[in-house]
């Protein structure tokens, strides 16, 4: 089947459907709209965590081992750094640093974030668009019982240690999402929306709390399909289960699924969980979803568009 592809991410996991997708895909026929409520001002940097990993995925420069940032990394500039005293508990590589600093710059000459990131997509040969989700601010923060913390001193700083009570997306009340974003997910040629194997509550959220994203993907006639982020009750990578259990969620395929019901026609599980898949009122279909290697992103994208052409028949 034919058609325009939209996927919505964030995080490793997400980047690594992503990285599927583009293989799976014509560059022509995908958009990526990426999370930016994690990104934020450190050491005077305009820092983007999703969109970096993005970008890192589908250039073939991410680092394999660590999972975040870029392979080949040296670490020179933070071993300097920590030898002035400096702030050292976000890790920036050298090669990374080098995108924190063009990308700063770029800003700081007037440019917009989608403008800046077409930039570094192109240097690091990434053909397909990928779209931050907003130009304007909207920063994810963390209520704990601790209080309320901005995620990356949650997530980075305090190692997502503190449990958590809710989350808030500060600037969505005046953020706009980016223009050809949202025209991507109304477009008449519309294959599929693939919500793809991100953290539901801090890399998918901050994108659906943007004005008319949500509506927008209600309103799509095309399929819309999510790929879970959790497999036997754990998450691939990262605290998805930890929240949920914290907020009193069932921390499975199942809870993930029920958080989406509103918008999903199908959802796709992993093979692990085929023998008692949820009981939500949407298509239920099964993959191996952990991604492991290149050919696993490649397989796992070609049953999930199986699956939303499935839906569309």
């Amino acid at each position: 089947m034919t058609g325009h592809v939209v996927a919505l991410c964030g995080g490793v996991g997400g980047a690594k459907l992503a990285h599927g997708l583009v293989l799976a895909l014509a560059p022509s026929e995908l958009s990526v709209i990426v999370n930016t409520g994690d990104d934020f001002r450190h050491l005077g940097l305009y820092i983007c965590p999703d969109l970096d990993s993005v970008l890192y995925a589908l250039g073939g420069v991410a680092d394999p081992v660590r999972g975040w940032g870029r392979a080949d990394e040296t670490w020179t500039f933070m071993e300097a750094l920590k030898g002035l005293g400096g702030e050292s508990w976000f890790q920036l590589g050298d090669r990374d640093l080098a995108v924190h600093v063009e990308r700063s710059w770029r800003l700081a000459q007037g440019s917009t974030l989608t403008e800046v990131t077409a930039h570094l997509a192109q240097a690091l040969g990434v053909a397909v668009r990928v779209l931050p989700m907003s130009d304007d601010p909207v920063r994810t923060r963390v209520l704990t019982v601790e209080g309320w913390l901005d995620f990356q001193e949650y997530f980075v700083h305090r190692q997502c240690r503190p449990a958590v009570r809710d989350f808030a997306f500060a600037g969505t009340e005046g953020a706009a999402p980016q223009a050809d974003a949202l025209a991507a997910l109304e477009r008449v040629d519309l294959r599929a929306i693939i919500i793809c194997p991100s953290n539901p509550f801090v890399s998918i959220a901050p994108i659906l709390a943007l004005p008319g994203i949500r509506s927008a993907i209600q309103r799509a006639a095309a399929p819309v399909i999510a790929v879970t982020p959790i497999i036997g009750g754990k998450a691939i990578k990262g605290p998805a289960a930890k929240m949920m259990a914290e907020l009193g969620l069932e921390a499975s395929a199942a809870g993930v699924a029920a958080r989406y019901a509103d918008l999903i026609d199908g959802f796709v599980i992993d093979q692990e969980d085929a023998g008692s898949p949820p009981s939500a009122a949407v298509r239920i279909f099964s993959a191996a979803t952990l991604m492991r290697t290149v050919a696993d992103r490649l397989q796992l994208a070609q049953a999930v568009l199986q699956a939303a052409d499935t839906l569309a028949l």
